[in-house]
């Protein structure tokens, strides 16, 4: 595969969600990534909707990798890891803190034997201190790092039950980040010649991410006008065409409430005594909201509305579901969604990159592979003997889960599998 990263090879030993999107993405940028699957899978292999038997959300994360399947509960199976370990360039594990190294799989092994490797591991609060054993799920780093304070706090529950976030955030954040860390080791060992571990807390993540931490650590108080600080919290409106939109500025904060009265050509509203301050702003939001809101149903369509209001530095977005975001003309541009075949003469739809390279060529997304499917391909690769294959095959070091109705030459290449 064509990328920036072509030629750097990477054995993915993560599960779930940070750590196979930290690989995914070196895989997306041209990385050679094989990941190590137990015989026991990675539990979102199990995750709901499922497309022909694969999971839609194990797919989004471990597309474009190859698979290898390896119980290193089996007496020797840990040299097969060390023999992948060896050639690499990097390694992504998300394990609790120690575990890998009860394997002797842990960076301080691993570097001894190659001092080029880079190793990255992602946990909730890193590999020592305090916390350094706790179990951590992103809706518990979410909780104890702030995160979901904050959201509870200046957003409106609209059922009156305190809740999280459905989406992962400190998984993700985690990912990206790691992905940025081994970047960054890449480009320090063309200098040193040595690779170096890298410690990637979650908990720190969310730290590092949070535009209002500067305030919030300390409870800072101010001064501000009431609502200033909410001023990316943007108000809700219908649009012309019955479109929900939201736009960027809160119409309570005194330099973004000028850029509305610009927009509705409305400057007697500056006079006005409900709204000539902050505080009255917010104690009359929703006689002000109703000015701007009949003000928008004025234009024949969106399209009018958004170059107005444009002019006055207001930003809008239309609520939208990914679905209606995927057929967009935009997206259809960018490439922003590929279509996947589920390898059995049809397809399914993903999330595409969020790259353009003006010197490279990223393939699309594929299909993920099943547990073990390149069992064969990869340690031949590393210099197995075709018996040393089919020895491990027997012995239960390896395993593979093909499909039956499989094509003949992929299942063909994992004799033996069960």
């Amino acid at each position: 595969m064509p990328g920036p990263l072509s030629g750097i090879k990477v054995v993915d030993f993560s599960r779930v969600l940070a750590g196979p999107l930290c690989a995914r993405t070196l895989a997306d940028l041209g990385a050679e990534v094989v990941k190590i699957e137990p015989p026991r899978p990675d539990v979102t292999r199990l995750s709901y909707p499922f497309v022909d038997g694969m999971s839609g959300y194990y797919a989004q994360q471990n597309s474009g990798k190859r698979n290898v399947s390896i119980d290193l509960n089996v007496a020797n199976a840990r040299e097969l890891a060390l023999r992948l370990c060896d050639g690499a360039d990097i390694v992504v594990e998300n394990f609790r803190a120690g575990t890998l190294k009860s394997f002797g799989l842990d960076y301080e092994t691993l570097s001894k034997r190659n001092p080029r490797l880079i190793y990255v591991s992602i946990t909730g609060y890193g590999q020592f201190g305090p916390w350094a054993s706790r179990m951590a799920y992103a809706a518990t780093v979410q909780a104890e790092a702030g995160f979901t304070h904050r959201m509870l706090t200046h957003f409106d529950n609209y059922d009156g039950r305190s809740r999280t976030d459905a989406l992962s955030h400190a998984d993700v954040y985690a990912g990206l980040q790691a992905s940025i860390g081994v970047l960054a080791a890449l480009r320090k060992r063309e200098v040193t010649g040595r690779g170096q571990h890298i410690d990637v807390a979650m908990a720190a993540v969310l730290l590092s991410v949070n535009e209002r931490a500067h305030l919030d650590i300390e409870e800072v108080d101010t001064g501000a006008e009431p609502g200033a600080l909410g001023a990316a919290d943007g108000p809700h409106f219908v649009g012309p065409g019955g479109e929900e939109i939201v736009a960027a500025q809160s119409i309570i904060g005194s330099r973004s409430f000028l850029n509305y009265l610009r927009a509705m050509r409305r400057p007697d509203l500056i006079h006005d005594p409900r709204f000539n301050t902050a505080e009255g702003r917010l104690q009359n939001y929703d006689a002000l909201h109703s000015i701007i809101q009949t003000w928008i149903l004025s234009f024949r369509d969106l399209k009018l509305l958004d170059a107005q209001l444009d002019e006055a530095k207001i930003a809008i977005g239309e609520i939208r579901t990914l679905k209606e975001l995927a057929n967009t003309e935009w997206a259809q541009q960018w490439g922003a969604v590929h279509e996947v075949s589920d390898r059995r003469g049809g397809t399914y739809k993903i999330q595409g990159y969020p790259w353009l390279f003006s010197d490279e060529t990223l393939e699309p997304r594929t299909a993920p592979a099943f547990r073990g499917e390149h069992n064969v391909e990869v340690f031949r690769e590393v210099g197995l003997s075709e018996q040393e294959i089919q020895d491990a095959i027997s012995s239960g070091m390896l395993l593979s889960a093909v499909p039956a109705t499989e094509n003949l030459a992929v299942a063909a290449s994992c004799i033996g599998s069960n």
